[in-house]
């Protein structure tokens, strides 16, 4: 499966700007969610690279070929990409049946394919199954009826879910009728004979053309070459991928059925089969679960886990569920307003997210920003005062320099004026309407909610200290801060709570059952390592550390 890489792409409507330079890589067989706000731009990306979305400039590539490139003119369509695409609305065929929507893009597929030796191939699969005669017993009695009579379409099925196969080579199979022979093991052993003459007869034919067929069954020149032809696929082939979807989906036995004889989640696996039958390179996914109810939207992202490791495609999925994105991803596309953000592995984006909006975005129940004025001590620590006028002293876990921070900052600011400079120069150059603006972040106070818009301008000693639930713990009476219980929510395991310190709002999570009452006091302390330290004027997240009350 290839890996997938955007260089600059943009995508605007006049002056507004669904993606804004967005260069990402996306590895071989990864599962990248993309993830934001709505407008963010992660539809617009899903689309641009399966090709139903033209870009304004940039270059996407899928493995080794280019599909678009704005300065090459080059623009592969979309059924040239490999990509299969599975939208939020399931659209199935009322009118078809399960079989039949599956099945129904195979049928209209021509192109460039290698031709097989299907004769040659069911016999060699007879072969392989005739080695287990028991076996081939045991799957007929499973599906013997309690009148001891046999369904033969379902034993058609049951033999082509076990053994991967055509149906051609099931209906061989049940032609034998080894369970009623006299001799199971001898039959079998005379039909793997003449098998194995028939293939021999098969080959010597081809090898007279100077072609050979190989372990695939496909047909190779002498040169070593897959003979190839535009064709539509043979209906053993669609047979072959209609059942292997169907099984990888687990809808085998609703192929009969209609969409409407189907509940929510059948439906949707139904969408996911269609979109695996063609065998795209990559799979798009438009938020699919949006409209299953709860329970099922949890069985539904362990069910595509499943999927994402038996099928070894990438996997390429929006949503704009922060929680969708972090237990079904390995890499996590966060973006805000049409730019990239962050792209990350879900844990380092929660424990090490490079900005106020990324720590926001990212985290149920949500992370507390609280203010801060404070500088740093010869010994590197910060001291920091925050909430009502109180002390605190900030513990780096790597040691940093503010002044450095500082200069990078302003390097960065330099080298992105110049960069915008340099783009305002080039010609056809439309400025962003959509502009970007700093991150409003919301600190929640008794009484009302305090907005960064409010603010007057920040200086050098404006930080802001981004506190997660599970590390707001407790601690003994009398010691840490006073907290007056604000409201408690036990959900089993754990309680969330909201704690007033001092008129601010914060967000604690308490694993166990424990017994808490409205306005109770208690006392907490900051119970980790990993307190994030944000500079306010760059909204960059610049240490990790601890944090403590200062003697």
């Amino acid at each position: 499966m290839p890996k997938i890489i955007l260089t600059d792409v943009v995508k605007r409507w006049k002056n507004f700007y669904g993606t804004d330079h967005v260069s990402l890589e996306i590895p071989d067989q990864a599962f990248v969610t993309l993830l934001g706000p709505s407008g963010c731009g992660k539809t617009t990306i899903l689309r641009m690279i399966a090709g139903l979305e033209t870009p304004t400039s940039g270059r996407i590539q899928i493995g080794d070929r280019v599909v678009f490139d704005s300065d090459a003119g080059i623009n592969v369509p979309p059924n040239k990409r490999d990509v299969g695409f599975l939208f939020q609305n399931y659209a199935l065929w009322p009118n078809m049946t399960v079989e039949q929507n599956i099945t129904f893009g195979l049928k209209n597929v021509k192109e460039e394919l290698p031709l097989h030796a299907y004769d040659h191939m069911t016999r060699s699969e007879l072969i392989s199954i005739l080695q287990d005669v028991d076996k081939v017993i045991a799957l007929y009695n499973e599906v013997l009826g309690e009148d001891k009579k046999i369904d033969l379409k379902r034993l058609t099925l049951r033999y082509i879910d076990e053994y991967a196969i055509s149906k051609m080579t099931a209906k061989e199979l049940i032609k034998l009728d080894l369970p009623h022979a006299a001799d199971p093991k001898a039959l079998a052993e005379q039909k793997i004979q003449e098998c194995r003459r028939s293939m021999a007869e098969i080959e010597a034919r081809y090898a007279e053309k100077g072609i050979v067929i190989n372990q695939e069954h496909q047909l190779v020149d002498d040169y070593g070459n897959i003979i190839k032809k535009e064709r539509k696929l043979e209906p053993e082939e669609i047979e072959k991928r209609l059942h292997a979807s169907a099984r990888i989906v687990k809808v085998e036995e609703f192929l009969k059925r209609y969409p409407a004889e189907l509940s929510g989640g059948q439906q949707q696996r139904v969408a996911i089969a269609r979109t695996l039958a063609p065998g795209p390179k990559v799979l798009f996914m438009d938020e699919p679960l949006s409209n299953l109810d709860a329970k099922l939207r949890l069985e539904m992202r362990s069910e595509l886990q499943r999927l994402h490791l038996e099928t070894g495609a990438t996997f390429v999925y929006v949503t704009h569920d922060q929680l969708e994105a972090m237990t079904l991803a390995s890499h996590i596309c966060l973006l805000n307003n049409g730019v990239l953000q962050q792209y990350d592995a879900p844990l380092t984006v929660y424990d090490s997210p490079k900005s106020l909006f990324v720590a926001d975005f990212v985290g149920n129940p949500s992370i507390s920003f609280v203010e801060a004025k404070g500088q740093q001590n010869p010994d590197g620590t910060m001291s920091l005062t925050m909430f009502n006028n109180r002390h605190f002293i900030f513990t780096p876990k790597e040691p940093f320099s503010l002044e450095e921070e500082r200069a990078k900052r302003e390097a960065d600011e330099a080298a992105k004026e110049a960069l915008q400079k340099e783009r305002e120069a080039s010609k056809g150059y439309v400025a962003k309407g959509n502009k970007d603006t700093f991150f409003n972040y919301h600190i929640p106070m008794v009484g009302g909610t305090k907005e960064r818009k409010e603010e007057k301008d920040v200086d050098g000693n404006d930080f802001v200290i981004g506190i997660r639930p599970e590390a707001l713990g407790l601690s003994e009476a009398g010691v840490g801060l006073p907290a007056t219980v604000y409201s408690v929510m036990p959900s089993g395991m754990e309680t969330t709570m909201r704690l007033d310190i001092d008129n601010f709002l914060l967000t604690s999570v308490v694993f166990g059952k424990m017994r808490f009452k409205i306005n109770e006091t208690i006392h907490v302390d900051f119970a980790s390592d990993n307190i994030l330290l944000f500079d306010k004027k760059s909204e960059q997240c610049i240490a990790h550390g601890s944090l403590a009350i200062a003697k």
